[in-house]
């Protein structure tokens, strides 16, 4: 696998523009001193015109003390068709230095879900690397809502004409926790679309960032690339900080991108409060539809109800 895992002793820093908002050597602090385990690999490969009807699931588990270095690779060949979900847990302090490669061929599609419930005492890094070819499509979706610092660092190469890529993430982050999303989209070819959707709701004291980027080479004329982030505060404390980037040579594209932050809109909680609802009972209304319109990018019903179910508890917990 060419991508690399973080080298312990060349960690980036904040001086470096990309890693400002998120201090690794920090964050790891005492998991610094570990000695690295052996990587663990796994590899999902589909040959060419493999339709995979049942949904491939990878666990990846946390233990104490511990400097983890898994690697997953994933590759479609031309045609190839195939779900594949990546569950986080973990018990104690770790770090999770972790390394993913996608490889999609010609017409491939790849449905990705990533539930990361690390440790709160943990720490993930995940360096993604994605290549794409023409006609192909992947629909990937993050749930966030463990580790006391993780860093979600995508990047992804659109190689041919006629490709969908979408990233779509709900970020639930309370206490102290850090979550780090950052994003470069690279469209070389010609007629690409390319989505980046994430919504995140903060407390107490927890900090988020988004950090997403689109490209677009002189090559990739008719490129229609988006890119949203609206996050909700709940408390006074906490902070969120959004970097949405557009670097654009081609003269014929349709690109875009926005960014809100801030508290829960007073004028629909006075609309559900005068309809006879309490006032944890609309917020906790509010926020749910706030997330679930990521959710529902979802495509397998099963998999989106389980990721419904676990936000709503968490927006519980927070609002109780």
């Amino acid at each position: 696998m060419s991508t690399r895992l973080f080298d312990i002793d060349n960690l980036p820093t904040p001086k470096v523009e990309e890693w400002k908002y998120t201090n690794l050597s920090r964050g790891l602090g005492d998991l610094a001193d570990i000695a690295p385990e052996p990587p663990e690999k796994k590899l999902i490969h589909k040959i060419r015109g493999q339709v995979c009807e049942q949904i491939e699931e990878v666990v990846w588990t946390g233990t104490p003390n511990t400097h983890q270095q898994p690697r997953i690779k994933i590759i479609l060949e031309d045609g190839a068709q195939a779900t594949v979900i990546e569950r986080h847990t973990g018990e104690g302090a770790y770090w999770k230095n972790m390394a993913t490669e996608i490889e999609l061929g010609a017409n491939a599609r790849l449905n990705h879900i990533r539930i990361q419930e690390d440790s709160l005492e943990a720490v993930q890094t995940n360096m993604v690397h994605v290549t794409m070819e023409r006609d192909s499509y992947l629909n990937s979706f993050s749930l966030n809502l463990g580790g006391k610092m993780t860093r979600h660092d995508i990047h992804a190469v659109l190689n041919g004409p006629n490709i969908d890529c979408s990233f779509n993430g709900v970020n639930l982050l309370s206490g102290n926790q850090h979550g780090d999303t950052t994003i470069l989209m690279e469209h070389v070819a010609e007629q690409c679309l390319s989505n980046q959707f994430y919504r995140t709701i903060l407390n107490d004291a927890a900090r988020g960032v988004f950090q997403g980027k689109v490209h677009v080479h002189q090559s990739a004329q008719k490129t229609d690339g988006y890119q949203l982030s609206n996050t909700i505060l709940l408390s006074p404390r906490c902070e969120m900080d959004t970097k949405p980037e557009l670097e654009i040579y081609a003269d014929d594209v349709k690109c875009s991108h926005g960014a809100t932050t801030g508290q829960l809109d007073e004028e629909p909680l006075f609309y559900l409060r005068s309809r006879g609802l309490s006032a944890p009972e609309a917020r906790m209304l509010l926020m749910q539809a706030f997330v679930d319109e990521v959710v529902d990018k979802i495509a397998d019903e099963t998999t989106r109800g389980e990721i419904h179910e676990k936000a709503s508890l968490w927006l519980k917990q927070q609002l109780s």
